[in-house]
C-alpha cells in the first residue's frame, strides 16, 4: 500500500498557494481574475541589484558557496543590523538561507524537541504551525482577534506558557494582518519571556521596511533579549526579490551553529548569484526601499477607504506589510441562491467564483472570522477588485 510518512501526513497544504493556483487556472480559461491572494511586491527588482547579479555571473560566482553564506554578504548584514536596528552582531552570528521561510524552519527544527510547545499568536502566517508540527512540537495558538488589533497581550502570553514552552513566534509587521508591535508592547512581551528560563523568541521581521508608523522595533534590543532572540529577515519584501530566495537569521552563535549543521545536510549554501545580488541590496543606496514603501502606504490608504465603504465588512487600519484582514463574519449563513457562506473559506471561494477576485479565507491563518487581501498590486487593480467584491457581496441575502 502506497503511503506517505506520518511526518508528512501531519502537515496541511498551503492555502495561500492553493488559492493562487486556482486563480491561475481560472485565468488560463480566459477569466479576468484579480489575484490578491499572494504576498509578493508587484515591483521589479531594482536595476543596481540586477546589475550586481549580472556582474557576479560574469565573474564566475557559479560554484558552491559556504553553507552559512559568503562572508561579504554576512558582513553587509552585520552592518545593516548595526546601522538600521542598533544591534551588535558578528558574522559568526549570521546564517544565510534559501529565503526567510527556510530561516524560520531551520530555527524551529534546531531548537524544538518532540512534545515541546511553541506559542503562536493568531492570526498567524500559515506555515508557522506546520513547521512546528514537522519538528514534532505542539503549536499553542493564542487568539488575538480584530478587537485587539490582532496583537497578543503580555497577559495572554503569560497564561499560555507551561513547563513545556520552548519558543514564541512573533511576526511584526505581521502577515496576515499588517499589525505592528510598538516598542512598549515588545518590551512588555520581552519581560514575560525573560521570566521563563530556556524560552526563545523567533522574531520574523521580513516586513521590517514596509512600515507606516516610522521606525521598526526589534525585540532583540532589550536587555537580556539578544541571547533569547532569533531574528529572521531577508531581501524578498523590502527589495522586491521574492524569487531570489535569500533570507537570514541573526542569533546567538550556538543556535547559528546548529542551523548551519542542519542546512549543511539538506540544502548547503544558498544560490551564489542571489547572494551577490543581496549584498548589493544591503550596501547600495536605499532610495528604492523608501519609494516602494511610499507606494504601499498609498495603496493601504486606498484599500482601507474602499473596504470601509462595503456594508458588512469590519476594517482596521494596518500599520505595516501589505495586507488587509477585514472581518467578514456578518456574511456567514447568507446565500445568493447558489452558494451558501458558512465560513471564511466559503467566503473567499465565493469572491473568486462570483467576483473574480482571489483572496484567502482567515481559516488558513487561524482566524475564521476574517479574510486576507494583499494590496501589493496596482491602484487600478485595487479599485476594480473592491468594486467587484462590493457588487458580489450585495447579492448575498
Amino acid at each position: 500500500m502506497a503511503q506517505l510518512s506520518e511526518r508528512l501526513n501531519r502537515l496541511s497544504p498551503s492555502q495561500t498557494l492553493a488559492m493562487s493556483q486556482k486563480s491561475n487556472e481560472m485565468k488560463a480559461q480566459g477569466i479576468d481574475v484579480i489575484n490578491m491572494s499572494v504576498g509578493e511586491p508587484d515591483f521589479n527588482t531594482p536595476e543596481p541589484i540586477k546589475e550586481a547579479a549580472k556582474k557576479a555571473i560574469d565573474e564566475n560566482y557559479s560554484r558552491y558557496s559556504p553553507v552559512p553564506g559568503y562572508a561579504d554578504l554576512r558582513k553587509a548584514i552585520v552592518a545593516k543590523l548595526k546601522n538600521e536596528n542598533g544591534l551588535d552582531y558578528t558574522t559568526d552570528e549570521i546564517l544565510v538561507s534559501n529565503g526567510a521561510k527556510q530561516s524560520v524552519c531551520n530555527t524551529v527544527m534546531a531548537l524544538v524537541n518532540d512534545g515541546e510547545e511553541v506559542i503562536i499568536p493568531a492570526p498567524y502566517w500559515v506555515s508557522y504551525p506546520q513547521m512546528v508540527k514537522l519538528a514534532g512540537g505542539t503549536p499553542v495558538i493564542v487568539n488575538a482577534g480584530f478587537e485587539q488589533d490582532f496583537k497578543m497581550t503580555p497577559e495572554q502570553l503569560e497564561k499560555a506558557i507551561t513547563p513545556k514552552t520552548r519558543m514564541l513566534i512573533l511576526c511584526s509587521p505581521s502577515n496576515p494582518t499588517g499589525s505592528v508591535y510598538s516598542k512598549d508592547e515588545l518590551e512588555a512581551i520581552a519581560e514575560v519571556v525573560k521570566k521563563h528560563e530556556g524560552m526563545y523568541v523567533l522574531a520574523d521581521e521580513i516586513y521590517e521596511h514596509i512600515n507606516y508608523i516610522g521606525k521598526h522595533e526589534s525585540i532583540a534590543q532589550f536587555p537580556g533579549m539578544k541571547e533569547r532572540a532569533i531574528i529572521v529577515n531577508g531581501v524578498s519584501k523590502a527589495y522586491a526579490m521574492t524569487g531570489w530566495r535569500i533570507g537570514f537569521i541573526a542569533a546567538p552563535q550556538w543556535i547559528v551553529k546548529g542551523c548551519n549543521k542542519l542546512q549543511g545536510q539538506y540544502t548547503s549554501g544558498p544560490c551564489s548569484v542571489s547572494q551577490k545580488a543581496a549584498e548589493a541590496a544591503y550596501t547600495l543606496p536605499q532610495d528604492c526601499v523608501e519609494t516602494m514603501r511610499q507606494a504601499f502606504e498609498r495603496r493601504r490608504d486606498l484599500i482601507v477607504q474602499l473596504a470601509k465603504g462595503i456594508p458588512g465588512l469590519e476594517v482596521n487600519k494596518p500599520e505595516g506589510a501589505f495586507y488587509l484582514f477585514p472581518k467578514c463574519s456578518s456574511f456567514f449563513g447568507k446565500s445568493d441562491g447558489k452558494h451558501v457562506i458558512n465560513n471564511s473559506t466559503d467566503f473567499a471561494m465565493y469572491l473568486l467564483e462570483e467576483g473574480h477576485v482571489a483572496t484567502v479565507g482567515g481559516d488558513a491563518f487561524g482566524d475564521p472570522e476574517c479574510f486576507r487581501m494583499s494590496y501589493a498590486t496596482s491602484d487600478d487593480n485595487i479599485r476594480e477588485a473592491l468594486k467587484r467584491i462590493k457588487e458580489a457581496l450585495a447579492r448575498l441575502k
